[in-house]
């Protein structure tokens, strides 16, 4: 009689888990996801140098990226590390809002917008 209580538990343990480790498994368009991640950090930090006077509206872009996508577990802790890579590398680079930067901004919000495009007509519904 145990033995068969042990089998009948160590099956809801594997059924119990088994989703929760499906949830960290790369969806195929992670890379995607993790460089519009990257470019939002790297906007977050440019635009405010440059005067935009847009508050938090890059870091608001990035929870409405993960709130749309509801990532779990090593996923979201990868769109969150490429967000700060991406504030990171360019606050290490610009003290102030520099004819380069502006370009940057510029090409990144392109970058940006086509990222979006692709995924949206690949992968929405």
């Amino acid at each position: 009689m145990s033995m068969r209580f042990l089998a009948i538990f160590a099956v809801i343990l594997a059924c119990a888990s088994g989703p929760a480790r499906a949830q960290d498994v790369a969806a195929p368009f992670d890379g995607g996801l993790q460089r519009l991640a990257e470019i939002l950090g790297g906007l977050h930090y440019l635009r405010g140098i440059c005067g935009a006077n847009e508050g938090n509206k890059w870091r608001n872009e990035m929870q409405a990226l993960i709130d749309a996508e509801t990532p779990s577990g090593e996923r979201r802790t990868r769109m969150i590390a490429a967000f700060n890579r991406g504030y990171n590398g360019f606050q290490q680079t610009y003290r102030s809002c520099t004819p380069a930067a502006t370009v940057a901004i510029r090409r990144y919000i392109e970058e940006g917008s086509k990222i979006s495009r692709d995924l949206t007509a690949r992968y929405a519904n």
